[in-house]
């Protein structure tokens, strides 16, 4: 066999045939990347989807639902920076995308932008017509969050300590 491939007309047809594996058309189209993207972030192997999504980048271009699930993969790996840019180029492509909106707010919350979060999930929780109990989470949470920081800027968490007294008593013990 090894014979074979050094020929310069390469493998015979009946080598070909028992090389080659059964069932597999060559010619056929193969899978959507972002489908399988999205199956493998479902799996929890977000290294291996954002492999896919880039396959689907390289094959559809740089669409809304291509840049929203490249955001999305790179939110899940902690690359914040790298997903709110792609993130926001998906809501400059369609204002209405829904989920590119939703995950730019999660992005905006992770980085401690909670005004601009609560804008973002306002505008998702509308171009949803409030349709989504996760989204509708999401603005109660940035609402509940950029309203504690406006009226409670001066909140200092006390801070405690267990001081051991004697056998088998303990006090906590305040700095307050």
């Amino acid at each position: 066999m090894l014979m074979a491939a050094c020929n310069p007309g390469g493998l015979s047809r009946d080598d070909a045939a028992r090389v080659s594996a059964p069932g597999i058309d060559a010619r056929a189209e193969g899978v959507d990347g972002l489908l399988v993207g999205h199956r493998l972030m479902e799996a929890g192997e977000h290294d291996l989807a954002l492999r896919a999504y880039l396959r689907g980048a390289a094959e559809q271009g740089m669409t809304t639902d291509v840049l929203s699930a490249l955001g999305s993969v790179n939110l899940k790996l902690g690359r914040l920076g790298q997903a709110e840019r792609l993130l926001r180029q998906a809501v400059d492509q369609d204002p209405r995308s829904v989920p590119a909106l939703n995950n730019l707010g999660v992005v905006l919350m992770e980085r401690n932008q909670i005004g601009e979060a609560r804008l973002i999930f306002q505008q998702a929780f509308a171009a949803d017509s409030g349709a989504s109990d996760s989204i509708r989470e999401n603005l109660k949470l940035a609402i509940a969050r950029s309203e504690g920081n406006l009226y409670d800027t001066t909140r200092v968490e006390p801070a405690f300590s267990l001081v051991r007294r004697d056998r088998g008593q303990y006090v906590l013990l305040s700095q307050l």
